[in-house]
């Protein structure tokens, strides 16, 4: 639809491409006219609006909380500065963006019912929301791949640090590609309600039929969803059964058992990951197959809902880190001195992991920390 000339109105290609417009910011159905005047619009209730505002406040607070905790911790504690905790970093960084870039401007777009950040803000937003959700996405894919290949095959030559940081490099390159239709695909323009009254909306702008969007919003849920859960949930599902029958030589069971627990606390993030994106993916790909979804009654509502829903995984996992990770539990309590008693505990942590190489280098001894813990 071109939204720039109101005769255009005819060829309705319908709000699901708006709701596509963004991998991770809600854009409203602005051409279903009984939500823009209000009418059978749960969100436009005072009580509706004073939750949602609440609910996107708490996930912005813990998400920026949580995630600039554990980008600093790594910083701080060399112990953490492991293959494993700079991809972790980088998920925080890219769960970071979706809190700053994705969830205010969500926000407020669901209460005033337009776009009110301008032309520029319309092409770049959505780029870097898509980007940060790829990016997340992917690194979840990157890290169970690295352990996947160092417990499963036993591998004596592990990641360098070097080598993590252009995996890292490729990861923003190749989510910078995959959200690059959201940026490009776009117009931003006046939509007239009425001879009086008119609105500023920002949508996708296909060059093609209907169809493409259709097209592209499916691929997404291939590309952020589909694959990634079949491909975590196997390499997962092999370590786990890998650790389960291993019987540890003497000297190595306190190796066995460190790996068997930071296991289990990745395949806990990517738990929390995949229930809490399910309803909102779910929900959309219901649109792309059946538009008749659109016309429910509290479509926006839902829809609001399992974004919201979605979102919680922006801080759930710096909870689980201080809840099954020992030394990320002792780093946050060090940097937010709750005692005394921290600095001593985080010293013996350092020690316990440096016993077993207390023949080597510290550089030595870092690197080997990076494959057998975290």
């Amino acid at each position: 639809m071109d939204l720039g000339n109101p005769d255009n109105s005819s060829q309705e290609q319908g709000p699901n491409s708006l709701l596509a417009s963004a991998n991770c910011c809600l854009s409203i159905p602005e051409f279903d006219e009984s939500a823009l005047f209000g009418l059978e619009d749960s969100t436009k209730l005072v009580g509706v609006q004073v939750i949602l505002i609440l609910a996107y406040s708490a996930i912005i607070l813990l998400g920026m909380t949580g995630n600039s905790l554990v980008i600093y911790v790594v910083y701080k504690f060399k112990t953490l500065r492991t293959v494993t905790n700079f991809f972790i970093v980088n998920l925080a960084v890219a769960d970071l963006l979706v809190n700053t870039l994705c969830l205010p401007f969500t926000l407020m777009y669901t209460l005033h019912g337009e776009w009110r950040f301008g032309q520029v803000m319309c092409y770049m937003l959505p780029y870097a929301q898509g980007l940060a959700v790829h990016v997340s996405t992917i690194t979840l894919n990157v890290i169970a791949l690295d352990r996947y290949r160092s417990i499963i095959y036993h591998m004596e030559t592990k990641m360098s640090k070097d080598v993590c940081m252009g995996v890292i490099a490729l990861t923003w390159v190749f989510s910078a590609v995959l959200a690059s239709p959201l940026a490009i695909f776009r117009e931003y323009g006046t939509f007239s309600l009425t001879a009086d009254q008119s609105i500023q909306v920002c949508t996708e702008k296909w060059p093609g039929s209907n169809a493409d969007s259709t097209v592209y919003s499916l691929a997404m849920f291939f590309l952020q969803y589909g694959l990634p859960l079949a491909i975590i949930s196997f390499a997962y599902a092999r370590i786990w059964s890998k650790l389960r029958n291993h019987v540890s030589p003497t000297g190595r069971s306190e190796r066995h058992r460190r790996r068997k627990k930071t296991t289990k606390m990745l395949v806990a993030v990517v738990v929390v990951f995949t229930v809490s994106w399910l309803p909102f993916h779910a929900f959309q790909l219901a649109i792309d197959i059946d538009h008749s979804v659109l016309d429910m009654r509290d479509f926006k509502l839902l829809y609001t809902a399992f974004h919201i829903v979605a979102m919680c995984s922006t801080f759930a996992n710096p909870i689980l880190y201080g809840w099954m990770n020992r030394n990320y539990r002792t780093a946050f309590l060090a940097v937010c001195k709750c005692s005394r008693s921290t600095n001593v505990r985080m010293r013996r942590v350092r020690t316990r992991d440096t016993d077993a190489l207390n023949n080597k280098s510290y550089a030595v001894n870092s690197l080997a920390t990076a494959n057998t813990d975290l």
